[in-house]
């Protein structure tokens, strides 16, 4: 007879096992996740480890251990935290497939401005409670749509939640370029390789001015309505789409 290989090892998610309990227990899985974050976003995600989070909970890195098996588990626990902060109360939840749709994906983008660090992050966690969470959310904003099938109305909810990953992302990109106030060394590189003669759609498209050129990046990149007029856009091309079905 063939034992199960399964039988004597834990489960591999976090999820999956239940909290070590006592009388008065001294941490919780929440509280770990949270004093993670608060590290992350002090002193960037490279200072986050099991021993420095140990020490802001007053803890030690050994009975840390007893709660969260590994720097994977953390990670879980830190992504689960910033999910619990997007998913927005159900009385505060617009009526309307569009509205609520649009306060999600704001939601989503605000707490990545709060922990820009999770952009690089989302990949390294497993699922989480919260994650699951955010996604019945977008389920139930998209709700209000009738006649899609369950790929349709999936497809619509991950072209948003891309949507507004990628424009994080991207924010964050110009933000770091932005603060080197594009240097001497960049605006020449531009302006050699707009009078090369190998791009003239650029060129024709930029004119010669590399000062103007960069003023107008900055203008797109950084107008403040730039986000909400994206998702607009996007929630259009979703109606319109809908609609020919």
């Amino acid at each position: 007879m063939r034992s199960d290989p399964t039988a004597d090892s834990e489960p591999t998610l976090i999820w999956l096992r239940e909290e070590p309990s006592s009388r008065n227990p001294g941490h919780s899985r929440e509280q770990i996740g949270a004093a993670a974050v608060e590290l992350a976003d002090e002193e960037g995600f490279e200072s986050v480890s099991m021993r420095r989070v140990a020490e802001r909970l007053g803890a030690g890195t050994m009975t840390l251990y007893h709660y969260v098996a590994s720097k994977d588990e953390l990670v879980t626990l830190m992504i689960d935290r910033v999910m619990s902060e997007i998913r927005i109360p159900d009385e505060q939840l617009p009526t309307g497939w569009r509205p609520a749709t649009a306060a999600i994906a704001r939601s989503s983008l605000e707490a990545l401005r709060r922990h820009p660090w999770m952009l690089h992050r989302l990949g390294d966690g497993r699922p989480t409670p919260n994650g699951m969470r955010h996604f019945e959310q977008s389920l139930e904003a998209m709700n209000a749509l009738s006649g899609l099938d369950r790929k349709q109305v999936f497809e619509a909810i991950v072209l948003v939640d891309e949507y507004v990953f990628g424009f994080a992302i991207r924010e964050a990109q110009e933000t770091v370029s932005r603060k080197r106030d594009w240097s001497l060394d960049v605006r020449e590189f531009f302006r050699r390789e707009l009078e090369s003669g190998e791009l003239p759609l650029l060129r024709e498209f930029f004119g010669d001015d590399v000062d103007s050129a960069t003023e107008l990046v900055e203008e797109v990149f950084f107008e403040g309505g730039r986000f909400d007029r994206g998702l607009e856009q996007l929630l259009d091309g979703i109606e319109a789409a809908i609609a020919k079905r």
